[in-house]
């Protein structure tokens, strides 16, 4: 045996070890924001473009004293609006919501907040013999402050001469199960709303989940926001997330822009980390979108 070259990979691979867990420690305590340009033969005309800021899956985490970072990042890119595709607290016995709730409550004074839920508040809404009535206090601070929720409900969103209408989609419990996946179509989601697709105003859906992209986009969504996978909690250059939290290997969507024809698919890589608590060369986002009528 050559004890040298033994010795060398033996300190190359502790090396490698130990930046990854420099990388991942770093990423975790960090974030970027990530913009993109989204064009809408929808909105042609329009006088100016319009800044959206979609926040997804923070799950308590803060960045800075009281996520002063964050809440100064959010100003300094000066929203028109701001959308939140939930997880934002921890559905978790035991585990507060102040932190999302201090958090989320200082965004109406900013701009214009409308909030859909994910699988942790949803879990928290449905589960009141674990988590009491602590959703809908929770709730009704936050709409007391301003902030609008959407469960299976739409707003219709006026700024200036830009008219945008925004969708929540709240999925059953079950669609978050671990090791399956249930089979959602585009009639399902119009199940869920009782109506279709908007074919004259620009329709944004907001869906916790990506896995049920197909039918977000049959349904006639112009622009699909959506998160929950934390971007596939490490990522591969060219390939993308590893892993979904239900177990399934490199999702098609996890933290990227996609654009189908004149539709849109944004996937956020969320803000935080809950359980799991790694990330690597993948970054938590803030995603700044700036949407308009040029192609």
């Amino acid at each position: 045996m050559d004890y040298a070259k033994a010795g060398a990979v033996v300190i190359i691979l502790l090396l490698a070890a130990a930046a990854a867990a420099a990388e991942i420690y770093r990423e975790t305590h960090c974030f970027r924001v990530t913009r993109y340009k989204v064009p809408a033969e929808k909105l042609a005309g329009i006088l100016r473009n319009v800044k959206i800021l979609f926040l997804s899956d923070l799950h308590n985490c803060t960045y800075g004293n009281e996520n002063e970072r964050l809440l100064r990042s959010i100003r300094d890119e000066e929203p028109d609006l701001i959308l939140i595709g939930g997880d934002m607290l921890v559905g978790k016995a035991g585990a507060p919501y102040e932190t999302a709730l201090h958090f989320v409550e200082q965004l109406p004074a900013i701009c214009p907040t409308v909030y859909a839920n994910g699988n942790h508040e949803l879990r928290m809404k449905e589960d009141i013999e674990t988590y009491g009535d602590a959703y809908r206090v929770y709730k009704n601070i936050l709409e007391k402050r301003g902030v609008h929720f959407l469960e299976d409900s739409r707003i219709r969103v006026e700024l200036g001469d830009v008219s945008l209408q925004i969708c929540g989609l709240e999925l059953p419990s079950s669609t978050y199960k671990k090791f399956r996946k249930d089979r959602i179509t585009a009639s399902d989601i119009e199940g869920h709303f009782g109506f279709p697709a908007s074919a004259d105003t620009y329709t944004i859906l907001l869906a916790h989940n990506p896995a049920y992209m197909d039918a977000y986009l049959e349904w006639g969504a112009d622009m699909v926001l959506s998160g929950h996978l934390h971007g596939g909690l490490i990522r591969v250059p060219g390939i993308g997330g590893i892993v979904t939290p239900q177990g399934f290997l490199f999702p098609r969507y996890s933290g990227e822009m996609t654009r189908k024809g004149s539709q849109t698919v944004i996937v956020s890589r969320g803000l935080g980390t809950h359980t799991l608590n790694i990330r690597l060369f993948n970054t938590p986002e803030l995603i700044s979108i700036q949407l308009g009528g040029d192609q």
